[in-house]
């Protein structure tokens, strides 16, 4: 389900996001950007498979983790294995048909 809300539950920067079984966007257009909505489908996909609050407890440590390494919010942000697989297979409307389980383990490193 897709919920269009104020833009102040979105982080700025940021068109939309993906907290389980809902995508969130700021801008009822963004809607009709399925680019977008793909992505935010590959972490609702990645939330179910792991249970949904591992999922967060992972992305989140993963994150600071990421920082730690590379001290840039965007480049940590960017380089966690679940953005990874979203930002390389949202162009890909099929990918969630053929997406094999766990698939976000293969982006990590």
């Amino acid at each position: 389900m897709i919920l269009i809300t104020s833009k102040y539950l979105i982080p700025k920067g940021y068109a939309g996001m993906a907290l389980f079984p809902f995508i969130i966007l700021h801008d009822k257009r963004m809607k009709e950007n399925h680019r977008l909505i793909n992505h935010e489908r590959i972490h609702l996909r990645q939330q179910a498979e792991m249970l949904i609050i591992p999922f967060y407890i992972w992305y989140v440590c993963e994150y600071i983790i990421r920082l730690i390494s590379c001290k840039d919010k965007k480049e940590a942000y960017r380089n966690i294995c679940f953005e990874k697989e979203a930002y390389s297979n949202e162009s890909d409307n099929n990918y969630l048909k053929n997406r094999h389980f766990w698939n976000f383990i293969k982006f990590l490193g």
